[in-house]
């Protein structure tokens, strides 16, 4: 007869509770494990989907996702006349918070190259891909804004022509795909009055050189909407992503480029490197100490729950020794439990994860290497954790029994 499934029987309500709450603690520690792949899968899904061999962005800087990046227009065309290049593409990514429908909202909004960009390589879950270049949009699930729902951005009001699902920036913020010159005109929207504040500081700048006295026709220029001040630069990118020809060689080309005084130029893996080890980093270090901690806890509350068990069968175990019973029948018992307690948690835990997770407000990704190496260590802890109630019913002596 195995002894520690009869004595699991004879008290199976608080074995159940046990491996309940075990489980449940479990339970937290793939979570943090996945909330940590949710924000690494995030941060550098816009990377690995644009399709981008080459990312130009401002002089020493990281890139527009790790920091703030802008680059002039020109630049564009400048990558195009390039050597292996095969085309290149505007890049604008801003964050924005607005309310919808009495609800605050925040938005991470990217601009798509029209008409080079129609936004093919978002997989959709409903409506369609743009087809025009101004006021149409295509929304995360996780925004709550639904196919045909209008939303108003800047001084104009942009339609939702379509949906997908996981498309997160690395604050966890959806994103919203709009064209760069919508995506440009949201980010640099300013009130009426402060466009006409700025004319007239204009003017009142220009009154005070004698310039103007050469010149009058400056100060008329002055009251002009900005775009049209030849002396104005457009409004600046994000960054360029470059598609490089099947057979360029990605070094010379980014030799190339990376001899440009104005920019700094990246690969792909370059930028996952670079956002991974900056904002993402102190995440890792954060959750992976928190997962440690809850591990710990994890196993001392197995320690202490079968040291309990084991001291409710004190008298159990001093008549064993009594009749004869070998040490070894006694610990395999212990032994037994440990680890049945740990398997049964560990079970737990994944199964109302799969229910749960999905609830959270951020993904969480939970990997099979995750689950493996949380059954080793769980493994090892179970082990360890039935030292302490083999450590006493090692102690107890045969005559314990007639007491």
């Amino acid at each position: 007869m195995n002894l520690a499934w009869k004595d699991i029987r004879y008290n199976w309500g608080r074995f159940a509770l046990t491996c309940v709450g075990v489980g449940m603690l479990l339970m937290i520690v793939i979570g943090m494990g996945g909330i940590y792949r949710g924000i690494e899968a995030d941060a550098t899904l816009l990377i690995d989907t644009v399709k981008a061999d080459l990312w130009v962005v401002q002089h020493q800087t990281r890139g527009p996702f790790a920091e703030v990046s802008q680059v002039p227009s020109n630049v564009l065309y400048r990558t195009r006349a390039v050597p292996g290049v095969a085309g290149s593409r505007e890049f604008v990514f801003h964050t924005i918070q607005r309310t919808y429908q009495d609800r605050p909202i925040r938005i991470a909004l990217m601009g798509l190259s029209w008409p080079d960009d129609h936004g093919e390589w978002i997989q959709l879950t409903a409506g369609r891909h743009l087809e025009q270049a101004h006021l149409e949009m295509i929304a995360d699930e996780s925004l709550q804004l639904p196919l045909g729902a209008k939303i108003r951005l800047g001084k104009d009001t942009y339609h939702v022509v379509g949906t997908t699902r996981n498309q997160l920036s690395s604050t966890g913020d959806g994103i919203a795909f709009v064209t760069t010159r919508d995506a440009l005109a949201i980010r640099f929207d300013v009130s009426g009055e402060a466009v006409r504040l700025e004319r007239e500081a204009r003017a009142i700048r220009g009154g005070d050189t004698e310039l103007p006295n050469l010149q009058p026709n400056l100060l008329e220029n002055a009251s002009l909407p900005t775009n049209q001040i030849p002396t104005i630069a457009p409004p600046q990118l994000s960054a360029v992503m470059v598609t490089l020809q099947p057979q360029a060689d990605i070094q010379k080309v980014k030799k190339i480029i990376q001899g440009w005084s104005d920019v700094s130029v990246y690969s792909t893996q370059d930028q996952r490197d670079l956002l991974l080890k900056g904002s993402v980093e102190k995440i890792r270090k954060q959750i992976g100490l928190f997962r440690a901690l809850l591990t710990l806890i994890a196993g001392i509350i197995m320690a202490l729950i079968l040291y309990t068990l084991t001291l409710d069968k004190i008298h159990s175990i001093a008549l064993l020794k009594l009749i004869g019973a070998p040490n070894g029948v006694i610990l395999r018992m212990i032994l037994q439990q440990a680890v049945l307690l740990g398997v049964i948690g560990f079970v737990i835990a994944v199964a109302m994860g799969r229910r749960i997770y999905p609830m959270f407000p951020r993904r969480v990704v939970i990997t099979q290497h995750d689950l493996f190496q949380l059954a080793v260590i769980l493994a090892v802890i179970s082990v360890l954790s039935s030292f302490l109630g083999i450590w006493k019913a090692l102690r107890v002596q045969p005559n314990e029994a007639l007491s």
